[in-house]
Order: C-alpha cells, then sequence, then structure tokens
C-alpha cells in the first residue's frame, strides 16, 4: 500500500515507520515538508496515495498558547491543506487528535459524538483541524488520543525518569485524569485499522486512566529510584495554558469496532523495558 506519513520524525510517526515498514512510504517532517507552506499538499498529490496518515501537528500545547496564530497555520489551515490533497487523489486520511479538544468538565468518558469545547488554544487549532479535514476529505478517520508517550523524543515519561534521577522529592499535579498512551500501541493499532473502513472520529488510547500523580508514581516504581511523588493541584503548579481535568476516553467504538487496546499499566512496562536500548542506541 502506498501510504504518506506526515511528522514522520516524531514519536508517532517513527513508531508508525517501523509498523508500517512493509508498505510503500512517503515520510515527510520538517524542514522540507512545512504544514503552514501553501503548497505543502503538492509532494502528497504527487506520491499519489493510497493513504494519508496526518500525525504532523504543532503539539506544543504552552507554545500554543503564546502563539495561538502559529498553532492554528499547523494545525488547522495545514491540516485542511494535507486533506485536500488526499481527497484530490481520492487516498484515505488518518488524521490525529487529542483529548485537549474537550473542556475536562465531564464525569464519564467522552465518547466520540460528545460536544466538543476546548479550553486551550492548542485544544481550538486541534479542533479545527478535525473539522477541516472531515469536511475537505470524505474518507477520513479523526484518530482521537491522549498523554501520548514514545521511545523517541520528549515526553512526560523521560522527564519524570530525569528528574527522579535529579531529585529528592517529585512535585506532580493529582487533579488531572486522563489515559496515557503508549505510541507504540497506537500505531499498532492505526496498523489495524488501515484493514478497516472505519470513517469519522475514533477514540483509542491505552486502556485505563490516571492522574498524573498516579502516572508519575508508577513511573517511578518500575525505575526503581526510591524518590517520593507528591500530590499537588493544578493551581500549585500555573501554565500558560489550561488543561482539561478530566479528559478520559471512552473505547466503546473501538470495541465495536473488534479492537481493543493494553492498559496503559501494560503499555508503560513495555516502554521501561525498551527504553534502555533505545537510549544506549542514540548515544
Amino acid at each position: 500500500m502506498r501510504i504518506v506519513i506526515t511528522g514522520a520524525q516524531g514519536q508517532l510517526g517513527t513508531d508508525l515507520r517501523q509498523v508500517l515498514q512493509g508498505h510503500q512510504l512517503t515520510l515527510l517532517d520538517l524542514p522540507t515538508f512545512d504544514l503552514t507552506h501553501q503548497d505543502c499538499g503538492r509532494v502528497i498529490v504527487e506520491a499519489v496515495p493510497e493513504v494519508v496518515i496526518h500525525a504532523g501537528a504543532h503539539t506544543d500545547v504552552d507554545g500554543a498558547e503564546r502563539n495561538p496564530a502559529l498553532a492554528m497555520a499547523a494545525n488547522a489551515e495545514g491540516t485542511e491543506r494535507v486533506a485536500r490533497a488526499a481527497a484530490l487523489v481520492g487516498a484515505r486520511l488518518i488524521y490525529i487528535s487529542t483529548d485537549y479538544v474537550f473542556d475536562g468538565r465531564g464525569t464519564r468518558p467522552y465518547v466520540e459524538t460528545d460536544p466538543t469545547n476546548p479550553v486551550s488554544a492548542y485544544g481550538e487549532s486541534k479542533r479545527a483541524g478535525e473539522q477541516r479535514a472531515l469536511a475537505c476529505c470524505e474518507n477520513t478517520l479523526v484518530v482521537r488520543t491522549a498523554w501520548l508517550y514514545g521511545l523517541h523524543g520528549r515526553n512526560f515519561v523521560k522527564t519524570i525518569l530525569q528528574l527522579a534521577s535529579e531529585r529528592p522529592c517529585l512535585k506532580v499535579v493529582a487533579d488531572q485524569r486522563g489515559c496515557p498512551t503508549f505510541s507504540g500501541d497506537l500505531a499498532g493499532m492505526i496498523g489495524k485499522l488501515l484493514a478497516h473502513s472505519a470513517r469519522g472520529v475514533l477514540h483509542v488510547t491505552n486502556a485505563g486512566d490516571c492522574t498524573w500523580h498516579e502516572f508519575a508514581t508508577e513511573i517511578v516504581r518500575l525505575s526503581g529510584r526510591p524518590v517520593p511523588v507528591e500530590a499537588i493541584t493544578t493551581a500549585d503548579m500555573p501554565r500558560p495554558a489550561k488543561r482539561p481535568a478530566y479528559s478520559v476516553l471512552s473505547a466503546d467504538r473501538l470495541h465495536h469496532l473488534g479492537f481493543t487496546m493494553p492498559s496503559w499499566q501494560d503499555g508503560l512496562q513495555r516502554f521501561m523495558k525498551a527504553l534502555p536500548a533505545v537510549s544506549s542506541a542514540v548515544s
């Protein structure tokens, strides 16, 4: 299958390259592929793909709050360019989105049809990307995921591991709840979805949910470091962009399609086992 992957050098893009290595891949990322450029869709059209996996995005949540125009240019306008290119060649579009399209006021896992109401510029730009993808390419599947971390690139798990090696105590917010997702598991599920005709919106995260504090506590436990993890509130650690307090995504539609994801604890354990080999290879 001919597949274009945008954001091919990112943590999800790197895992997608490994999962889909048996296919004919066109890999796009900065600096040669820039979503904010008017003609970025041209290279997609020239590749004549059957599927476009649009993982490329402006993902700096706090940075988006400081520069919302840049986030919108990449995540909304850029996504529209990708979607129009996919539609032009009759390709299926798989667009990677986020739990941050929700406001976090819910008390039960969000389903795909729940109203979106982002509380940050990043979330707003990704919601706009969803809307434009669905409007511009009929054969679109929006895959919403959450709290993504992987073996390649920077993420929460690697930050906690680094801080646990440097500090006598960690402080992590305990009033935000979501679904930590290992990018290797997400990439694997996207690979399976290539053979399925699902369209619209689909939630894909590792199973189960926790707070950032519970997540950090498990990371530290698995690392074997005797570092205490103190629970604090969001108000104790103000940041430029507001985060949803509750952004757990329901897996009901995924299950209805016949698929399941491993638990977040299982994903984290496999990440921790694989990390030393990846770290030594990079160094």
